[in-house]
C-alpha cells in the first residue's frame, strides 16, 4: 500500500514539474511583474525540470 501512495506522489510531482516547464511563459506573465520575463522563464524551468527529476527518483526508488 506504502509503495503504491508514494509512486502516486512521485507521479503527481512529475507531473507539476512538467506543467511548469511547459507554461513557464504564462505562469510567468501570470505571477511576476518584473521586467525580465526571460530569465523569469528560464529559471521556472529549470525549477520544473529539477522538481520532475525529484518526482522521477521518487517513483524508480518506492519501496
Amino acid at each position: 500500500m506504502l509503495q503504491i501512495i508514494l509512486k502516486l506522489i512521485g507521479a503527481i510531482i512529475v507531473l507539476v514539474g512538467v506543467v511548469m516547464i511547459y507554461d513557464a511563459r504564462l505562469i510567468t506573465k501570470k505571477f511576476f511583474g518584473f521586467g525580465d520575463k526571460n530569465e523569469a522563464t528560464t529559471g521556472l524551468k529549470m525549477l520544473g525540470t529539477i522538481i520532475s527529476v525529484i518526482g522521477g527518483i521518487i517513483i524508480i526508488f518506492a519501496i
